[in-house]
């Protein structure tokens, strides 16, 4: 299994959107894709900055290349991102999952 991570930042301002935004149009959109074994949006409210943070788990290199094309470490971003992040960071974080228990 391949945990595969991804950063972003918006204004607190717009956090609350950004929030709705992804759980409406991204996470069904990462669900959708065979192999997806589950998303996990992180959010962590600072002063004037919204920290998120996107934990999906997935069964092989093929699912995610089904997911986000060819250059695996790309980051995958939506036309709507633009309305909301400060900035847009060129790669995503992967990491093989060596161990997990399911807590719910």
């Amino acid at each position: 299994m391949i945990c595969r991570m991804w950063h972003g930042i918006t204004p607190r301002s717009k956090a609350d959107a950004y929030t709705s935004f992804l759980e409406q149009r991204a996470v069904p959109d990462y669900r959708s894709v065979p192999g997806n074994l589950s998303v996990a949006v992180l959010r962590r409210d600072e002063a004037e900055v919204t920290h998120f943070l996107t934990v999906t788990h997935w069964e092989s290199e093929e699912s995610i290349r089904a997911f986000a094309g060819d250059d695996l470490l790309k980051a995958k971003y939506y036309h709507e991102d633009q309305d909301y992040l400060l900035g847009f960071e060129p790669l995503v974080q992967h990491f093989i999952v060596a161990a997990i228990e399911n807590a719910v």
